[in-house]
């Protein structure tokens, strides 16, 4: 079972270095719209569900029975499973490894410096293109662990499984920050927080209301995120 999140890791992030080369690359040699970019990108999201469905079908896939750990930790005084531990210090880590890659490396700095300004990168001697299929690929292979992460939480897998988290991750970029993976983090936090205290005290029906809510008001009082600065323009 365990080598499904490196395989996934590792094809996730060949199918989204295939993408940047297809419906990104093209985009940003005609200096097309950042719009045009995100057309792109629902349009490839609704191609690869389509895919999936074809090859995987849509019934529900499981691991196989016995293999995910699902008694109670004893001694706790809340419920917890050893699987949700792993997956806790599995996510953790994976984060903790891409924020040194990003701040420690000359290959974080490269992409930070393109994120900047793609022209200024590009004059210091940076290769744009290669370090865009680099984002790509490290983008993709955090969503196949993530992909791998999520279904042993649940233990069921189908091709639509995105849906159900993608817009609230776009809660979570927008609490804790654009850019920002600290911000990220402490955005993850305190949404699935707000689910499972919404989940206590009034049900599962209002959980998502409140996590769209919070991004409304996000957006209103604090659209830089809770960890995210104003950027100044200059005219």
């Amino acid at each position: 079972m365990w080598l499904s999140i490196p395989l996934a890791m590792i094809g996730a992030a060949l199918i989204s270095v295939a993408l940047e080369r297809i419906a990104f690359a093209p985009l940003r040699q005609r200096n097309a719209p950042r719009i045009s970019q995100l057309i792109s990108s629902i349009g490839a999201s609704i191609l690869l569900v389509s895919v999936a469905q074809l090859v995987f079908g849509t019934q529900p896939q499981r691991f196989p029975l016995g293999s995910i750990p699902t008694d109670v930790i004893p001694g706790l005084p809340f419920r917890v499973t050893p699987i949700q531990v792993i997956i806790l210090l599995v996510a953790l880590g994976l984060v903790a490894a891409l924020n040194l890659l990003i701040t420690r490396t000359k290959t974080g700095q490269a992409m930070r410096a393109v994120a900047f300004n793609e022209k200024t990168a590009s004059l210091l001697g940076i290769h744009v293109g290669r370090v865009f299929m680099l984002t790509f690929a490290l983008a993709g292979a955090l969503a196949g662990a993530a992909g791998v992460l999520y279904g042993l939480a649940y233990n069921s897998m189908t091709p639509f499984i995105g849906e159900q988290v993608a817009l609230k991750g776009l809660t979570v970029i927008v609490l804790g920050g654009m850019g920002s993976i600290q911000g990220a983090v402490i955005g993850g936090f305190v949404v699935a927080g707000l689910e499972v205290f919404s989940i206590a005290q009034g049900g599962s029906n209002y959980r998502d209301a409140i996590v769209f809510a919070l991004l409304f008001v996000i957006l209103l009082v604090r659209p830089q995120g809770l960890v995210g600065q104003k950027a100044a323009t200059r005219a």
